[in-house]
């Protein structure tokens, strides 16, 4: 079996040190294993993504010295294929529209709305309104978001204790899927269709992703996406969730704290093979 992996950044900011760690992560693996490196431009959400990040996000990568398979897989081109999986999630009636606002969540959750971790209360967990209930806000226009029920999810599959995934770094071994951590999660919004959740399960599948290399803080989300591959009856990969990159004040690199960019890094002169020796590739 070829080796596949993919490095699939969202064009919403640009590029930091903790971005150029992953993608050399998942570039170098391939290379060791001779298989192949999948570029993939997760741009679900048009409210945020810019064509200028995707256009500098591809100047840094390149500088960087990577090379990935073309063409590019964008996910704003194949959103049928994301709705289409939806459409699946809800015919099976484990899917219910959520109105509550994000502050109402986490109020819910007891979080303050400027709480830097944007868990937005994943550990919610509703259920469908009453039908007449639900008919008034829909014809008022109120926005709503596209649940997955764990509780519909756990009764069609039977329960998660047989969904398992191998991971072969963080803590490694074979792993069992604990979705309740992360509660009922949106998986579509009313104004954008399917999100990057169910995109990202899709494409790896169309793709035939191998191995999916990237950041520790992504572990938990693994065990929705372990459920959607098997409510959509997908294959799992291999996962590979590397250490994250940390700045000087011990907190990881994020777009929205302002971390240094790759573009700046290259206009105060740091040359590509200084990053690389830097970050250990």
């Amino acid at each position: 079996m070829t080796f596949v992996t993919r490095f699939a950044p969202s064009p919403t900011g640009l590029l930091h040190r903790g971005h150029a760690f992953s993608a050399l992560t998942a570039f170098t693996a391939s290379q060791a294993a001779s298989g192949r490196f999948l570029l993939r431009i997760e741009d679900t959400d048009f409210t945020r993504c810019r064509p200028a990040y995707e256009e500098a996000l591809l100047d840094d990568l390149r500088w960087l010295g990577l090379q990935w398979e073309q063409p590019v897989r964008r996910q704003s081109e194949h959103r049928a294929d994301y709705d289409a999986a939806l459409d699946r999630l809800r015919e099976m009636g484990v899917l219910y529209r959520c109105f509550r606002t994000r502050k109402e969540l986490m109020a819910l959750a007891g979080m303050a709305p400027h709480a830097d971790d944007p868990a937005d209360a994943h550990a919610f967990a509703g259920g469908p309104l009453a039908p007449d209930e639900e008919a008034e806000k829909l014809a008022s226009g109120q926005p709503f978001a596209w649940r997955l029920s764990l509780a519909a999810a756990r009764d069609r599959l039977g329960g998660f204790e047989h969904l398992t995934w191998i991971e072969e770094a963080a803590d490694h071994g074979m792993k069992t899927a604990t979705p309740e951590r992360l509660g009922d999660m949106v998986l579509g919004r009313k104004d954008i269709g399917a999100g990057y959740v169910i995109a990202s399960v899709v494409d790896d599948a169309l793709q035939d992703v191998t191995h999916i290399i990237r950041g520790e803080d992504l572990i938990q989300t693994t065990s929705i996406q372990r459920v959607l591959q098997a409510l959509l009856g997908l294959p799992t990969p291999v996962y590979r969730h590397h250490r994250l990159l940390l700045g000087p004040d011990g907190k990881r690199y994020a777009k929205r704290d302002g971390s240094v960019t790759l573009a700046a890094l290259r206009e105060a002169g740091v040359t590509a093979q200084e990053l690389r020796e830097e970050l250990g590739f």
